[in-house]
This record gives structure tokens, C-alpha cells and sequence, in this order.
């Protein structure tokens, strides 16, 4: 009798043809029953009418999809969301290549620097509202402490225009800087030291070794930052306006992630808010898309 091997069932059929199914098996399950399916529930959902109870169901097909381009509220939401994205975006990668340049500098306690510049990552959005929260806070913040003590200035941050979106982008950039310093500083130390001591022998001055050398020598790192932050702005951003403003104040902070939790949790619109679900997932696609087809022609890999 011959013994079982590890390479076969009983029959005659290979363990090793079966076992890598099989240990895909349960990543497909979750993957269907947590991502594929609420997709398409939603899809199905965007051409309905719903009951807030959701006993009844009523065929609108595409009448979802046109009152959102109708409405004042939606129209507001995805202007607040392109200002919101574009403003954390470019802020978010200047800052982080900058501070990932000191932070690569041989200065006296940079390690020490390194450790606490990383540490907001570490935290969750609703933690950085919070804490945002307290720092902006008109009357025991810190911010308007050292405002009033410095201009005399007393700002109400997070009730008034334009000052509440200014504190949502100020949040986001904080909790998002140590991500994209992360990779900008791990790529400036793959840089060949060659190419900048060629450039000091060429007479190149500080700023055009940088912007001319360095920046486009991380273009790949900025490529993928790119991509990686617009997906954190449009759907991880929810958490801190929950947090900081509640989206106002009269809707100045209504991103439209912020805009599909109001429609489906707070006025039941379940019909609306999965049609915003899918406008929201066509709108990343063709962003990603469009990126990747363009965007990608001023990347250099070495």
C-alpha cells in the first residue's frame, strides 16, 4: 500500500492543481459578498424609488441620475469637492516633498524629527476631526489663542465662510503629510548621489538641482501619490467634515461623499443616494483613467 502524498486526493486528483483555488477561495467570498455585490445592489437601487422603510419599490430608470443634475444641493457638492480635492491635493505633495528634502538633510535631531512628523498617520480621520476640533475650537483653541495673541484676531473656524473649508483642507493635509513624506523620503535616498554631485560640478544652484534633478527623478512616486490621495480625498474625507463642520455651514462643506451619507442615512433617499454612489464610482474611474493615459507620458522610470 502506498502512502497518501501531499500531491494527491483520493481518485487521483493533484492537491497541487486544487490547493491554490482553494486558498483563494475565501478572499473571493469576502470580496463578493462585501464589494461585487453591494455594487451591483446599488446599481439595481440608482433606477428605483424607494419608501423610507423600503416595503416598496418603484421602476424611475434614469430619473435618479437627472434630478441630481437638477439639484442646487448636488451642483454645490461637486463644486465644494473639486475646490476641496485640488487644494489638499497640490498642498499635500508640495509639503510632503519639502519636508521629506529636510528631513533627508543631515541635521542635528533629525531622527527624532522623523519619528513625530509620521505620527498622524497612525491615527484614524475621526480621531484627526477631533483633534482639529479642539484646535480650532473659537473659544479654548489653541489656533485663535496664538491668533489673538499675535494679530488680535478671533476667527470662528468652523461655523463661517470661507474659514470652514479652509480647517477641513487644514485636517486633511495633517492627517494625509506623513503617507506621501513616507515615500518621498525613501525615494530622495535612492536618488545616485552621481547625479547630484555632477549637477554641483555643472554649477547647478539649489533650486534647479531640485526642480530639474530630483522632482522629476520621484515622478513615479508622485504618479502613484497622486492617485492614492485622490481616492483617500474623495471617499476617506468623510470623517473629518462628519467630525469638524457636519458639511456646513449651509452646506460649504458638502463634499459628495458627505452629500450620499446625508441622502441615505439622514433623509432615507435611498434611490438618489445609491445613483450618487454610482456617479461617484464613474467619476474616479474616468479621473483614474484620464490620469493614467496623460499623466503618465511626464513620468520618467529609471
Amino acid at each position: 500500500m502506498f502512502p497518501l502524498t501531499p500531491y494527491h486526493f483520493s481518485g487521483g486528483i493533484k492537491l497541487k492543481r486544487v490547493l491554490p483555488y482553494l486558498l483563494l477561495l475565501p478572499t473571493f467570498v469576502i470580496i463578493t459578498l462585501f464589494i461585487y455585490w453591494p455594487a451591483v445592489y446599488s446599481l439595481r437601487l440608482s433606477f428605483y424609488r424607494i419608501t423610507p422603510f423600503g416595503n416598496r419599490m418603484v421602476f424611475v430608470g434614469l430619473r435618479n441620475f437627472q434630478r441630481l443634475f437638477q439639484s442646487p444641493e448636488y451642483l454645490n457638492a461637486i463644486k465644494v469637492t473639486v475646490v476641496y480635492v485640488l487644494a489638499s491635493l497640490f498642498l499635500t505633495i508640495f509639503l510632503a516633498f519639502f519636508i521629506a528634502l529636510l528631513l533627508n538633510m543631515n541635521l542635528p535631531g533629525n531622527r527624532i524629527f522623523r519619528a513625530l512628523i509620521f505620527t498622524p498617520y497612525a491615527i484614524s480621520p475621526a480621531i484627526a476631526g477631533v483633534l482639529w476640533s479642539f484646535l480650532l475650537n473659537p473659544v479654548v483653541g489653541h489656533v485663535n489663542y496664538i491668533l489673538s495673541k499675535l494679530f488680535g484676531l478671533q476667527v470662528e473656524w468652523l461655523t463661517t465662510k470661507p474659514y470652514a473649508l479652509i480647517a477641513v483642507i487644514i485636517a486633511t493635509v495633517w492627517k494625509t503629510l506623513p503617507f506621501d513624506i513616507i515615500f518621498y523620503l525613501a525615494g530622495l535616498q535612492d536618488i545616485p548621489q552621481e547625479l547630484i554631485e555632477a549637477s554641483l560640478v555643472e554649477g547647478a544652484n539649489s533650486w534647479a538641482r531640485t526642480w530639474k534633478i530630483v522632482f522629476p527623478l520621484l515622478s513615479p512616486i508622485t504618479f502613484y501619490l497622486v492617485i492614492m490621495n485622490l481616492v483617500s480625498f474623495m471617499f476617506s474625507s468623510f470623517a473629518i467634515i462628519d467630525v469638524t463642520t457636519k458639511g456646513g455651514p449651509g452646506n460649504y462643506t458638502t463634499t459628495l461623499i458627505y452629500r450620499l451619507y446625508l441622502d441615505a442615512f439622514a433623509f432615507q433617499k435611498i434611490g438618489p443616494a445609491a445613483a450618487q454612489s454610482v456617479i461617484l464610482f464613474l467619476i474616479m474611474a474616468i479621473v483614474t483613467i484620464f490620469y493614467f493615459k496623460f499623466g503618465e507620458r511626464r513620468v520618467h522610470y529609471q
